[in-house]
Order: C-alpha cells, then sequence, then structure tokens
C-alpha cells in the first residue's frame, strides 16, 4: 500500500532539506566532483556517437579523454598564460583609464567635472576599488589555485571523476531508474527526459555557443588589435548564455577600452564594433538556433534570480548548479502548471455539474 500524499511530501521534503543541508556544508569539497559531473554529462553524447560507431564504451571514453587531454595541455601552454597577464595589467591599469576618461570629460565637460563633483569622485573611486578588489581577488585565486592541494583537485580528481562517470554513465542512469519509487515511475521519467532535454539544449549547445563566440571574439579582438582582447573574448563568450548581456557587457567593455587605445582611429573602433555585430548574428542566426534550439524555456530574469540565489547561498558551487537547478525546477513548474489547469481546483464545480447536465 502507497504512502499518503502528505506523508509522501513530508519525506521527499526532509531528503530534499538534507540535501541543501549537505551541498551548503560540502560545497568545497563537492566542487570537483560537481566539475567531473558536469564534464561527463557534456561529454556523454559523444561517447553514445563513437558507440554507434562501432567503439565499446571504454574505448570510447579513452578516445576522449585523450583528446580533451590534448586540447587541455595546448591551452594551458598557449592561452592560459596570457590571459592571466592580460587580466592582471587591465586590474592594475584600471585607475589610468579612469584618470584618462576624467581628462576627456574634463576637456570637453568642463561643468561637470569640477573639483569636488559627484561624477569625478565616482571615476576616481570606482578606478581604485577595480585595482584593489579586483587585483586582490584574482591575486586570492591565483595564490589558491597555486596551491598543491588545489592543483591535485583541478589536475588529478576532475578529470579523474570525469572519466568514471562518464565510463559508467549508462549503467549509473540505469541504476537510479530502479530505485525509483514504483507508483510515480512513469511521472520520474517523463519529467527526467523533460529536464534531460531542456539540460541538453541549454547547457550543451549554450556551452558549445559559449565557446564558439568567446574564441571568436578573443582572436578578433586581438586580430584588431586591442590590448585586452582576450580578456574581453573571454567574459564575452562567459556570459554570451544570458540573452543579449554578452554582447552588451562585452561590446561596451571592448568598445570602452577601444576608445582609449584608439581615439581618433575610427577605423579600428569600427572593427571593434563589427565584430560584436557580427557575433550577433552568427549567434542568433546559425549557433543558437542549431546548437540550442527554441524550446528550452529559461527566461534570462529566472538565470539571473538563480545565478544570485545560489551564489549567495553557495558560493562558487552554487553557481555551478545554479543553471542545471533553474532548469530543472523551470521544468517541475511547468508539469505542475500543467496537472492545475487540467484540474477540478482551476476548472472548478460548476464547470463539471453543467457538463453533467
Amino acid at each position: 500500500m502507497a504512502h499518503p500524499v502528505k506523508d509522501q511530501l513530508k519525506y521527499w521534503g526532509i531528503a530534499t532539506a538534507l540535501f541543501m543541508v549537505a551541498l551548503w556544508y560540502l560545497g568545497d569539497v563537492i566542487l570537483p566532483f560537481v566539475l567531473g559531473g558536469a564534464i561527463a554529462y557534456f561529454l556523454d553524447p559523444v561517447a553514445d556517437r563513437l558507440e554507434r560507431m562501432g567503439c565499446s564504451r571504454a574505448l570510447a571514453t579513452t578516445i576522449i579523454t585523450l583528446f580533451a587531454g590534448v586540447i587541455f595541455i595546448v591551452l594551458i601552454l598557449l592561452v592560459v598564460p596570457t590571459l592571466i597577464n592580460q587580466a592582471v595589467s587591465l586590474f592594475n591599469i584600471a585607475p589610468q583609464l579612469f584618470s584618462d576618461l576624467q581628462a576627456f570629460l574634463t576637456e570637453r565637460f568642463p561643468q561637470i567635472m569640477d573639483e569636488g563633483s559627484t561624477i569625478r569622485q565616482s571615476l576616481i573611486g570606482i578606478g581604485e576599488t577595480i585595482q584593489s578588489k579586483g587585483g586582490e581577488l584574482l591575486s586570492t585565486a591565483l595564490s589558491s589555485a597555486s596551491s598543491i592541494i588545489n592543483i591535485a583537485v583541478l589536475f588529478l580528481i576532475v578529470p579523474v571523476v570525469a572519466f568514471y562517470l562518464l565510463l559508467d554513465w549508462d549503467n549509473m542512469t540505469a541504476r537510479v531508474d530502479t530505485l525509483l519509487p514504483r507508483d510515480h515511475a512513469p511521472t520520474v521519467r517523463h519529467l527526467a527526459k523533460e529536464i534531460d532535454k531542456t539540460l541538453a539544449a541549454f547547457i550543451r549547445g549554450m556551452g558549445t555557443v559559449c565557446l564558439v563566440l568567446g574564441t571568436y571574439y578573443a582572436i578578433a579582438l586581438m586580430l584588431v588589435g586591442l590590448q585586452f582582447g582576450l580578456v574581453v573574448g573571454f567574459i564575452a563568450g562567459l556570459i554570451t548564455f544570458i540573452p543579449y548581456i554578452g554582447a552588451l557587457v562585452g561590446g561596451a567593455l571592448a568598445i570602452g577600452l577601444g576608445l582609449f587605445q584608439f581615439w581618433g582611429d575610427w577605423v579600428s573602433l569600427g572593427l571593434i564594433a563589427g565584430v560584436f555585430a557580427v557575433g550577433q548574428v552568427i549567434e542568433g542566426n546559425v549557433l543558437t538556433p542549431k546548437l540550442v534550439g527554441n524550446s528550452v524555456g529559461l527566461h534570462p530574469v529566472w538565470l539571473l534570480l538563480s545565478l544570485s540565489v545560489f551564489g549567495s547561498i553557495f558560493g562558487f558551487v552554487g553557481m555551478l548548479v545554479a543553471v542545471p537547478v533553474a532548469a530543472s525546477l523551470g521544468v517541475i513548474i511547468r508539469f505542475f502548471v500543467g496537472q492545475y489547469l487540467g484540474s477540478r481546483l482551476y476548472s472548478g464545480i460548476e464547470v463539471d455539474d453543467q457538463t453533467d447536465t
């Protein structure tokens, strides 16, 4: 005999609360496992395709691991040092950039840049804050990442976790299916398929879009000659998953930096603006329709809310799981809304009485 709905809600509520508490306490500890799981989920379709081509699961996983290792080594040797150097230089030069902006505004608009004016003090404060807080944050991250423990976590544990999860992914999903409550197994399977569809479209598809656009922005801006093109491209690609935000933030940052570097060289400034215009055309007409599709159903406000809430509560790990949780909650909420619209609570008793008569 199945438990009453009230008891089932109580048990599942307790399990969810315990999971959230464990996530809060073990955030830093489970970070490599969250990263490894995300990598395995991202690469599972590639392994499935290799299996359909005749490879065993072990061989497919080995091929993917070797290929990913080569790419990782190339990035570490060629891209990461340049990215770090440009980021440090950008933080250090921020006060000078704001001083140049202040001088420009003083020359063009002297009435709003008087000594002690709000705008002038704000610009000075912003520059000093970026240099102090940004430099402090970057140095803390670099010093943390350079410790032996964190190097072991990032470069050893994450690939190992991703390898074993990718190797046993199909077996694990089959095992989880056998543990589902029999009364609710069809509903849970339906929701799981919808969640997987949403995650596959958004995380795999949008992750690929972010990677492609970030690479394009970085290379194009560096070819134009922008001093911090790699950092700007990295930032723009990283936040491309929020519609229009990546292009707006990256474009504003690139054009702002270009104004100081290429003032008077309107061709170079036009090329910078053209880089982001072309990127938006490619994203809207080629990448997003092909890789993501139109049925994801994740509103930008919902994404920002989930990132803010989970980031503030669970830290960096919370930001990693925010998008999957937001996608899952979106599917579950739409399911319950559908149930509500088909229930007597929505249609009302009078409607049923009229249909009976």
